[in-house]
């Protein structure tokens, strides 16, 4: 009598099959933000200034020191100021870390200015909830014969918040991830709170943001301002931001 054939036990699957699969990291935002009206040629730092901001982000985050500041200011004609003209304004970062200034012709555009202060974020934040933030950025002036760069387009300034010294402020491109702040504001026009981050930000603190009108007054080609303007327009600007070349 012939002995039956067992079958062949069916193939094991394959070794990666068992292997748990992560999943996907989440995607950010497409980035749908404009571009100014007015178009700038792409700014290009120099060498001695790539190494300037090395150096400077290796800088602790230092306590103000007493210094004089002139205070002063233009008249607020309501909520607005005469001669000004409306931008939109960002100051965000993470709470322990260095803030971010961002400067848009409107909330949906590229930022024309991004400039990184040596200010913890916290600390301006608690500040400007006392009452009103004075900050002068200065930069020296050039060589009489050299008036090609725009005074927004200095690259380092001095810092001063309400007559202290509190270290520099750089200016560089918009990164990702300040463009992925700006999407992610691209529909707000003032207000303040916290956004959402990434883990690797958790060590510097929560993700935080202050957004409002600014004012930006022209007084020549060595000096511009920008106001925060209150949104109520009685108590006239709560933040000024004074640039001059000096």
């Amino acid at each position: 009598m012939p002995v039956p054939k067992h079958a062949p036990p069916p193939p094991s699957p394959p070794h990666s099959l068992h292997q748990a699969v992560p999943p996907p990291s989440p995607a950010r935002p497409h980035v749908s933000l404009q571009q100014p009206s007015q178009k700038k040629s792409p700014w290009k730092p120099s060498k001695l200034f790539k190494s300037f901001r090395h150096v400077f982000r290796s800088f602790p985050i230092i306590t103000p020191n007493a210094c004089k500041f002139p205070a002063g200011g233009r008249p607020v004609d309501g909520p607005h100021i005469h001669g000004g003209t409306r931008m939109t304004g960002t100051l965000f970062g993470c709470r322990r870390s260095r803030i971010n200034l961002a400067i848009q012709e409107n909330s949906r555009c590229i930022p024309m200015l991004v400039l990184e202060l040596s200010t913890p974020t916290g600390k301006l934040l608690q500040e400007m909830g006392l009452g009103l933030v004075r900050i002068a950025l200065e930069c020296e002036k050039h060589h009489p014969a050299d008036h090609k760069t725009k005074l927004m387009d200095e690259p380092i300034w001095t810092m001063y918040c309400n007559g202290r010294k509190t270290g520099y402020g750089v200016k560089r491109e918009a990164t990702a991830d300040d463009l992925n702040v700006m999407e992610m504001l691209h529909a707000t026009s003032m207000g303040a709170g916290v956004l959402p981050s990434d883990d690797t930000a958790t060590d510097q603190g929560e993700l935080t943001y202050m957004r409002g009108y600014f004012e930006r007054v022209v007084g020549s080609k060595d000096s511009e301002t920008y106001y925060m303007m209150n949104p109520d327009g009685n108590t006239g600007p709560e933040l000024s931001i004074f640039f001059v070349r000096v």
